[in-house]
């Protein structure tokens, strides 16, 4: 009898420490899908299109290697994002109607039609990146109606001052993440290409349109309210993001006018004005080093990982693509050496907010332990 209950009792404990274990890990998995930040599809967007970036450059290990990632990262955010709706659907319907986190949800429509367009042009596999547009769509529809829909109908609004900043920028990303995968499926339709690329084109002209309202209200608030160094969040590059894909929406465009007759007669139109909205990405380089430079230099403001982060990476990539595309569809090779050095600003920031990601979540795992 004391033989068994000897040989019995490790048996008996083994699930004892274990226990506390489990309901750690439990804790600390359901605390980040509550608070998951609904931008955190800026990592797929970020990642997607400095991949595309690195290809254009011929890195083409690099971008198969950023490829890889980018699945899996769509897969596990995806899953985070149901699960966040389904256990905490409360908290996502409060940041939903939430005038800076709302916007946020678009990310989920860039990072879709990025990854579309990264799957097609590395791999050319057309039936998942029609799958993906097919997502790019339906999500667009539903987000750029009820997001906007909510924030109107709110009772309770905040000013210009505290409920506007460059994550409003992320619905015009989006838009034109439509308008870019649209673009590059077109000519895989054949009947259809004409109606794709006249719903890519139509996206286009509404984003180029919703740019100049929303970057309208951000020049307000830059200027006439008082401006703190909390107040440049990462997203502030979205300024020159969302031109920069819009340029890069263009292009996709002046690629394909000469397979319809309607676009072809725009052609100058559409050279016009992609170079236009190239032009204006190009200013807000130097202002938002600018401003870079006295948060973190002069006012002293810590430079720390967040999510947030993935917003400012997101636009240099987008302006190494859309340079490259520009100069091939224009035949401007003025502009043509830009993307060859920017590219490696876009991929070493691409790897410090990774690391930084990285050690955020090893670190937070060791706090909670």
């Amino acid at each position: 009898m004391e033989s068994k209950k000897t040989s019995a009792t490790p048996e008996a404990k083994r699930p004892k420490p274990s226990a506390p274990g489990r309901a750690v890990s439990q804790d600390i998995i359901a605390r980040g899908i509550k608070e998951l930040n609904p931008a955190y599809f800026a990592l797929v967007m970020s990642t997607g299109i400095v991949s595309i970036a690195a290809h254009y450059q011929g890195f083409e290990n690099i971008a198969l290697t950023l490829l890889g990632i980018n699945a899996v990262a769509y897969m596990i955010l995806w899953a985070m994002y149901i699960a966040r709706i389904v256990w905490f659907t409360q908290r996502f319907r409060e940041d939903f109607r939430d005038h800076m986190l709302g916007m946020g949800f678009f990310t989920a429509v860039a990072a879709s039609g990025v990854l579309g367009s990264q799957t097609l042009l590395l791999t050319g596999r057309f039936p998942v990146a029609a799958v993906l547009w097919c997502v790019t769509v339906a999500l667009w529809l539903c987000l750029i109606y009820g997001l906007f829909t909510g924030l109107i109908t709110k009772e309770e609004k905040p000013s210009i001052a505290q409920g506007i900043n460059g994550g409003w920028l992320l619905a015009i990303v989006a838009t034109q993440a439509v308008t870019v995968l649209s673009t590059a499926l077109a000519p895989f339709f054949q009947l259809y290409r004409e109606p794709v690329l006249f719903l890519a084109f139509i996206t286009w002209l509404f984003g180029g349109m919703l740019y100049i309202w929303v970057i309208a209200l951000i020049f307000y608030r830059y200027l006439f309210f008082h401006f703190s160094p909390q107040d440049l969040t990462p997203p502030y590059w979205i300024n020159m993001g969302a031109v920069a894909i819009t340029t890069l929406g263009g292009t996709g465009l002046i690629a394909n006018a000469s397979a319809s007759p309607f676009m072809l007669e725009l052609t100058p139109f559409l050279k016009g004005l992609t170079l236009f909205f190239w032009a204006t990405a190009t200013w807000w380089i130097p202002m938002l080093i600018i401003l870079g430079v006295w948060r973190h230099g002069f006012r002293r403001f810590p430079l720390r990982y967040s999510p947030l982060f993935w917003g400012a990476v997101f636009p240099l990539g987008m302006y190494t693509a859309c340079t490259h595309r520009l100069a091939e569809v224009t035949q401007a090779p003025m502009i043509a050496v830009i993307p060859k050095g920017f590219v490696y600003v876009a991929m070493t920031a691409w790897l410090a907010t990774f690391f930084g990601m990285v050690h955020g979540i090893v670190a937070g795992l060791y706090k909670t332990k």
